[in-house]
């Protein structure tokens, strides 16, 4: 069974209510009919029946009125959401009225159906940018407890199976904080980890902490920040298995790993791969997935109380499918 496979199964296993808030956007209504028929999730709909089951018979699909369909403009739950959006920024000086405007939008209202209990996760990108989905999460959702910056995980999925956890690795950030402080890059580790466990299903993460020295070899105000960052980890999460800096060669191969770092229980074990900031983690992903073959899934949003995911806007219906199933095995984690 292949890794995406296996996270199908495991949504399956214990289905979560998932909102698709682009619902007139055909590739996502497209992949909500495929979900619906493989009973992957309970998706929940945003906008109105009439128009979304027009567009359905159009796309001829068959599967979504096992959906549960939401359209703001006449739902009785409205008002319930736009007070608790109202009640949730009063205080940043948001009015009644403005909040009322707010819930028209539907990244908004599927983040206050999640917010109020009645959803476990969301999906949104294929319209809209990564600043819109992100936005009503924050404001709305919020980090989880003791974690203040979001980041994105990516699946990579190598030939070389030594590696990792046979083949399979999860590196972040790749995708949100351009620099992390030495406490934002510990609370990247500690949510990929997380990660690590509830969507590629790892018994054991196993962190490395990436630089371009292993345990001083190089002295360095950036290699300092990820000595701290090793620390600050630890500390949050003293069960972590974690250990840096190292560099990628002493994470991944056991023969350099031992020259370089012994002793360390990490050095050669590594599946999971923390950056040292936004851009080496973005190269380093995309340059493994160009030269190496590797299969890269994601960017898998983490740090948000409740699961929401960002598609490409080039997305395919596959992507936004197995994007429910990931977000699904988020959810499930997160309860």
């Amino acid at each position: 069974m292949t890794l995406m496979e296996q996270i199908i199964a495991r949504a399956k296993s214990q289905k979560q209510r998932i909102v698709l808030p682009e619902s007139l956007e055909e590739r996502t209504l497209t992949a909500a009919d495929k979900a619906l028929a493989d009973d992957l999730a309970d998706i929940i709909l945003i906008g109105s029946r009439k128009d979304i089951f027009a567009l359905a018979e159009k796309l001829g699909l068959r599967h979504i009125d096992k959906a549960t369909i939401i359209d703001p403009a006449t739902s009785e739950q409205t008002e319930n959401y736009v007070q608790l959006l109202y009640n949730l920024r009063k205080n940043k000086g948001m009015t009644e009225e403005q909040a009322r405007e707010k819930a028209k939008d539907p990244l908004y209202f599927g983040c206050l159906i999640i917010k109020n209990g009645d959803a476990d996760g969301q999906i949104s990108g294929a319209l809209s940018t990564t600043g819109d989905t992100l936005r009503p999460a924050l404001q709305i959702i919020k980090c989880a407890p003791g974690v203040s910056c979001v980041s994105g995980a990516m699946l990579m999925i190598t030939p070389a199976r030594e590696y990792g956890e046979n083949g399979v690795l999860v590196m972040g950030d790749v995708a949100v904080t351009p620099m992390p402080d030495a406490n934002q890059l510990a609370q990247i580790a500690v949510c990929t980890a997380q990660t690590a466990r509830s969507v590629a299903g790892f018994a054991e993460p196993r962190v490395a902490m990436l630089s371009f020295s292993t345990k001083g070899s190089a002295s360095h105000e950036v290699v300092d920040k990820v000595v701290e960052a090793t620390k600050k980890a630890k500390e949050m999460d003293p069960s972590l298995q974690i250990d840096g800096e190292l560099q990628a060669d002493a994470a991944l191969v056991p023969s350099v790993g031992q020259k370089k770092a012994p002793g360390s229980h990490i050095a050669g074990k590594a599946n999971v791969l923390i950056a040292p900031c936004l851009e080496v983690g973005n190269i380093g992903y995309k340059l493994v997935q160009r030269l190496a073959g590797a299969e890269a899934i994601g960017p898998i949003l983490q740090g948000i109380a409740r699961p929401v995911n960002d598609l490409s806007r080039g997305c395919s219906v596959d992507d936004i499918y197995k994007m429910i199933a990931i977000t699904a095995c988020q959810a499930q984690d997160a309860k």
